[in-house]
């Protein structure tokens, strides 16, 4: 069975990429496996979990991940393709990276938001990292 990571953020990008990854995979004759995996930046600033405990800071990320995850998960049920849903936490590229080799996924397909090449330059940006960082092929969707 073949397995694909698809990364998602809420954004219309990373809807379409689902719409993408369902389309190529509906004309395929081979078993595939859909991971879908939202990231939630972990909360780290200036000593907040001395004041709010990590069960509060884990159903935030479980809420906020729900909410991003919420038109794909429509999208693959109605598709009636195999899948899993994910939310980690963590440096979004990285974690995509990591949970891609921690479930020998063969290939990562994500959104891209388009930003201008000025501001990938003097930011980076989450897509330009997991190309960088992947060791599968990795296919954007604008």
């Amino acid at each position: 069975m073949h397995k694909i990571l698809v990364a998602v953020d809420g954004s219309g990008n990373a809807v379409r990429a689902v719409q993408h990854a369902i389309k190529w995979v509906a004309g395929s004759k081979d078993a595939t496996e859909f991971h879908v995996l939202n990231v939630q930046p972990a909360i780290t600033f200036g000593g907040v979990k001395k004041f709010i405990g990590q069960e509060a800071i884990d159903a935030y990320y479980q809420e906020e991940g729900e909410k991003q995850l919420q038109e794909v998960r429509k999208l693959l049920e109605s598709s009636g393709l195999p899948h899993t849903l994910h939310i980690g936490v963590g440096y979004a590229a990285e974690t995509i990276v990591a949970y891609s080799r921690q479930h020998q996924c063969e290939q990562i397909i994500m959104g891209t938001r388009g930003h201008g090449a000025m501001s990938e330059l003097l930011l980076g940006s989450v897509t330009n990292k997991v190309v960088h960082l992947a060791d599968v092929p990795v296919t954007l969707v604008k």
